[in-house]
């Protein structure tokens, strides 16, 4: 089910198509099917179907563009990936054969961190973190222009620990910040989760979100740097830190490389320079690794949680307040004093003049976003989510059978890696 959406008045109009995950089914086409993929599609109307209408009885969110992001998107040949927890929503945005921007949206509950690959991605849920894969061939095409169809392979069950940012380490595991209990974990076969680290000031590991750990940086495959509201060691007691005292930490040593941030996430290392967000005070920032200093590079207009660079270029979501204001937060003083509303979306930053260039807004039900990320090579994506009535006819196999007996190192391997995974 798809419907057109208008830019803002004043604007230019690019064509937005819009995809809900009520979509009535899922159709791979290519000039030869891959052998093993046998999709039905179910018919709008049938049974355990929405029906016509149905759809316009929730609430709605306006998704407008800039005037120049198709042509952006199409200059960068990747797509994006973000998530609203508020809405426990996965959204896919590409490019359509006529260039129409396409917004496809599913449904996982508290969809927080995503970590995007060519053909995989992560998403963490309110107690599981979830495996997607890519299940067309090159030459295959899902609904007629979609080149990358994501459907949920495995999910991880973590268990309510408020799980923020996902990766994957050069081991291929999966690390995440695990904020309620302020520690760098990975997956267990037998376990909820695994600690690999905790801050220095962190006395125990306890259900707690004593500091508020939140963003994570990888660095040649490794976690590097996280960041966290406070350095505080009792029960939420980052609360009371909001406005300064947030810290970046050199996981490789322990070492706190600045402590002057407010509410800081998201911390990258792009180019051999490490990129945050100073959320508190609404600022895209790069902090020098050895001394700690911070350069504000772009101001935004609201709560800054995710982000992702490209090509020169930052990628942040941008978040409304909860409560009407950004209370106790400079944040709040830097909009009054700017004249400014906040504003919920993903803004796209030239990290060469710190302008904003480009931008997806959304007004309506969706006022919070929290990550954002880049699908490499990748033109106009969708997904099936797990609830939606596609994932029981959307059925594929592997054309090439399986050994019946797997030799013994073999066997280990397998082991090792399923451990790992």
């Amino acid at each position: 089910m798809s419907k057109k959406t208008k830019a803002p008045e004043g604007e230019a109009q690019p064509e937005v198509s819009t995809v809900s995950s009520e979509s009535p089914g899922v159709d791979v086409s290519a000039p030869t099917r891959a052998e093993g993929t046998a999709p039905q599609q179910p018919q709008a109307g049938a049974p355990g179907q929405p029906q016509p209408g149905a759809q316009g009885q929730q609430p709605q969110t306006k998704m407008s563009v800039s005037r120049g992001f198709a042509n952006w998107m199409s200059l960068q040949r990747s797509s994006i990936a973000f998530t609203s927890y508020q809405t426990g929503k996965l959204f896919l945005v590409g490019l359509t054969p006529e260039k129409k921007v396409s917004f496809h949206q599913q449904s996982y509950q508290r969809a927080m961190g995503v970590h995007a690959q060519r053909d995989r991605l992560y998403v963490g849920s309110l107690f599981q973190i979830w495996r997607l894969e890519n299940v067309l061939g090159p030459a295959e095409r899902a609904n007629k222009h979609f080149d990358r169809l994501y459907v949920p392979r495995n999910a991880q069950t973590v268990g309510d620990v408020d799980v923020h940012e996902v990766s994957v380490d050069r081991a291929g595991r999966i690390i995440f910040v695990n904020t309620k209990y302020s520690c760098l974990a990975t997956v267990s076969t037998r376990f909820g989760f695994r600690p690999i680290w905790k801050p220095p000031f962190i006395s125990k590991l306890a259900a707690e979100d004593r500091c508020h750990m939140n963003g994570m940086a990888m660095e040649d495959g490794l976690p590097r740097y996280v960041t966290a509201v406070s350095r505080s060691d009792v029960i939420n007691g980052w609360r009371e830190r909001r406005h300064e005292g947030g810290v970046l930490i050199d996981v490789q040593n322990d070492k706190i490389v600045t402590d002057e941030l407010s509410m800081p996430h998201s911390p990258r290392v792009y180019n051999g320079q490490i990129y945050a967000l100073d959320s508190g005070r609404g600022n895209l920032i790069r902090i020098d690794k050895d001394t700690g200093k911070k350069e504000d590079i772009c101001f935004c207009p609201g709560f800054l949680r995710g982000l992702a660079l490209h090509n020169g270029y930052a990628l942040v979501t941008c978040s409304k307040p909860r409560d009407g204001a950004f209370s106790g937060l400079e944040l709040q003083d830097q909009l009054k004093k700017r004249d400014g509303e906040a504003w919920c979306g993903v803004l796209i930053i030239d990290l060469r003049s710190g302008d904003m260039v480009e931008f997806i807004r959304m007004d309506g039900q969706i006022a919070e976003l929290f990550d954002v990320a880049i699908i490499p090579d990748t033109l106009c994506p969708m997904a099936i989510g797990i609830n939606s009535p596609e994932i029981h006819s959307m059925i594929t196999f592997d054309k090439e059978f399986a050994p019946l007996v797997v030799p013994v190192a073999g066997a280990q391997a397998a082991a090792a890696k399923t451990a790992a995974a």
